[in-house]
């Protein structure tokens, strides 16, 4: 359906930004300001988050993956992210390298090789330096790196893009709160979701940039011999920050989108240039191995707690850490996996998104982890490995080193890790603005100096954490920031099952058989009907049919309802892209239920060359689309009479009645959702 054009401004959401700005630039300043006391605070926190919810961490990652995969499997995966006749906007080819490109960012260039060696060196239980040990290394990387954390990802996506783009609810976490608290989410409860929403995902995007900023100074350390120090690091933040402001003050994201598909391309050399110029019989059969392993370990490893074991260290660093990351992040990516689905059904966005992604992420860790294990244990490099326990981030580049032409290998690498910082701070500062902005239109852009002001603090508490205790506070704050908006993840999930309810509601009703019509006013005669079949309108004829017949019918329906007391709208509004064009709507205002929308469309095609009209090179015909609240019924009334569309609204509002009873007699209450905008 075309957009009206919007007559109110955009604003900002002044309690969650201020309310958010204040807390994290307060933060970032005591940080830098105290940086020792602060890092102790930060130490304490996550020992009794640690200690109070590392089971809960476990338990939740796991019931989001439970959930989105049973809403997906069932059938409620044939729901569309948008109205029922929404297109997707990009080919499954576009769409998958969109996603592809999801899953690929600094941080898999820093943990895959010094994750898989960390396990190797150090396991949570048993002995290390073993076969046994490097099997179980790569098993535990994977699992950090797979289908847990892409399924918070596509439960947020599904839930933002259900809301959004089939009820027109804002492009924020609130709305998938609305069916649970109604229009309460534009009060103080959605200010909270919002800014929870808010923290965790500058605090992940942070956490990313930190580990970013601290591989990129060792690559110049390598290069240029520049030392690695806290000044360098400042030095590459102010930088960053720069870019991202010139990029968002200049409206260039075209230019930063086209970097991220270059980053791609040289994402894949690496991986080939690794892959072939190591044992790359090895690597295969490893890689093979790999995933056979994840699969079957999958189940046990997804509520290991280690009770009796107890590696509490071991635990904080790795699986917490990274279960509280991927729920910072999902907010940012689940709105970005969001924004390039709809018109995708949730069944295939599920998939894609668990299967497309993961598929190169576990690919990349499992082909760089592998080349570092072998280097370690077949060819003797254990200096590798104790660098590696020594300084993560030196372990991707002294893997490099390992390879011919490391200089150009390593310049490459480095270029790559700062495009991916500069895109990430980039995207995320669009984002942050988006949650922090309130919108007349879904597919509207925050300011451009709101997501300045969100650059520059993404900058700052990248900075204080770094002054903090390095990647180690990235890390431990991550986990502690993490939390609250766990909470709110399983009221989105209530919220998303509440609202599908809706759609069962809507089925049962269309089933019900509509009271017969008398004196047959529904049945063609045959050659009209096959006239009517074989008709394809022009301009002037569709313009005459909704003068002649929709109009009329519409007003009949209209005045009649309005005799029985019944509060009744009908508006005409102008086509934007057919200025001799008008749509029809029919608003039947039901009180404290939803209420009846029936709109009449005018939608062009392009003409069949089999047709009459495209014989006569007519590039265009019309169809009149019924539309009802969630969205076209396919069918098309040209040729129709006016008895006959006066049938079809009154079909169409008999089974509304019904899908009102049913959801009526339910057990629970269900939501009452806005009239949608066109």
């Amino acid at each position: 359906m075309q957009k009206k054009t919007e007559q109110v401004q955009d604003s900002l959401n002044k309690v969650v930004f201020y309310v958010s700005a204040t807390l994290i630039l307060l933060f970032s300043l005591v940080t830098i300001l105290f940086n020792q006391q602060a890092n102790l605070v930060i130490t304490n926190i996550l020992n009794w988050v640690s200690a109070t919810f590392s089971w809960y961490y476990l338990l939740a990652a796991t019931l989001y993956l439970v959930f989105i995969i049973f809403i997906a499997c069932s059938r409620y995966g044939e729901i569309k992210l948008g109205p029922k006749h929404s297109k997707p906007e990009f080919s499954l080819l576009s769409w998958s390298a969109m996603l592809f490109s999801a899953g690929i960012g600094i941080d898999l260039m820093f943990f895959s090789v010094a994750e898989p060696l960390s396990h190797y060196m150090n396991p949570p239980v048993g002995e290390g330096q073993t076969f046994e040990a490097a099997r179980q290394s790569m098993v535990w990387t994977l699992f950090h790196y797979g289908l847990t954390g892409w399924s918070m990802y596509a439960l947020i996506g599904v839930a933002l893009g259900y809301f959004s783009y089939r009820y027109n609810l804002p492009l924020t976490i609130r709305s998938a709160l609305y069916p649970i608290f109604g229009k309460k989410i534009h009060g103080p409860i959605g200010h909270t979701v919002d800014t929870a929403a808010v923290l965790g995902t500058i605090f992940g995007i942070a956490t990313t940039c930190g580990i970013g900023v601290v591989q990129l100074n060792y690559g110049l350390h390598v290069l240029f011999d520049l030392p690695e120090n806290l000044w360098v690091q400042t030095g590459l933040i102010a930088v960053a920050v720069i870019i991202t402001i010139i990029s968002v003050a200049s409206g260039v994201n075209k230019g930063i989108r086209v970097l991220s598909e270059i980053n791609i391309y040289v994402s894949i050399g690496l991986l080939l240039f690794i892959l072939m110029m190591g044992n790359t019989e090895f690597l295969l059969a490893a890689l093979i191995q790999n995933f056979g392993d994840y699969i079957s370990q999958f189940p046990k490893l997804s509520l290991t707690s280690f009770p009796f074991e107890q590696p509490k260290e071991w635990m904080n660093s790795w699986t917490l850490f990274f279960w509280a990351w991927w729920i910072a992040w999902s907010p940012f990516v689940g709105l970005f996996l969001a924004r390039i689905s709809r018109g995708r059904t949730i069944r295939e966005f599920v998939a894609g998104t668990l299967i497309i992604p993961l598929l190169f992420t576990l690919t990349w860790l499992s082909i760089f982890g592998n080349s570092a294990l072998h280097s370690v244990m077949f060819d003797g490099n254990t200096q590798l490995a104790t660098t590696v326990l020594e300084n993560p981030a030196h372990g991707f580049y002294d893997l490099l080193a390992q390879y011919p032409g490391f200089s150009f290998i390593a310049g490459i690498a480095t270029i790559t890790g700062l495009l991916f910082y500069v895109t990430s701070a980039d995207s995320g500062a669009l984002v942050l603005g988006n949650f922090t902005t309130k919108f007349t239109n879904i597919e509207h852009d925050s300011p451009r100096w709101l997501s300045i002001f969100w650059a520059i603090a993404i900058g700052l508490l990248t900075l204080a954490m770094l002054m903090a205790n390095g990647v180690t506070a990235l890390q431990n704050t991550t986990i502690i920031m993490g939390l609250p908006f766990s909470f709110v993840i399983f009221f989105v999930m209530a919220g998303l099952y509440k609202s599908l309810r809706l759609e069962d509601f809507r089925q049962a009703s269309t089933s019900m058989n509509a009271a017969p019509v008398v004196g047959n006013v529904d049945i063609f005669n045959w050659k009209k009907r096959l006239s009517r079949v074989m008709l394809h309108p022009s301009l002037p004829q569709t313009r005459s049919m909704l003068n002649e017949v929709c109009k009329p019918a519409i007003e009949a329906v209209a005045a009649e309802l309005i005799t029985k007391g019944v509060h009744v709208d009908v508006q005409e509004k102008p086509v934007e892209d057919e200025p001799e064009l008008y749509h029809l709507d029919l608003i039947i205002q039901l009180d404290e239920e939803e209420n009846f929308v029936y709109e009449i469309w005018p939608v062009r095609y392009d003409t069949p060359n089999f047709s009459s009209r495209g014989k006569r090179a007519k590039r265009y015909y019309y169809r009149l689309e019924s539309y009802l609240f969630e969205g076209s019924q396919g069918n098309d009334l040209v040729g129709y009479s006016k008895e006959q569309v006066i049938n079809d609204i009154l079909d169409k509002y008999e089974r509304h009645m019904m899908y009102l009873h049913i959801n009526r007699i339910s057990p629970g209450t269900r939501p009452l959702f806005p009239d949608r905008e066109n």
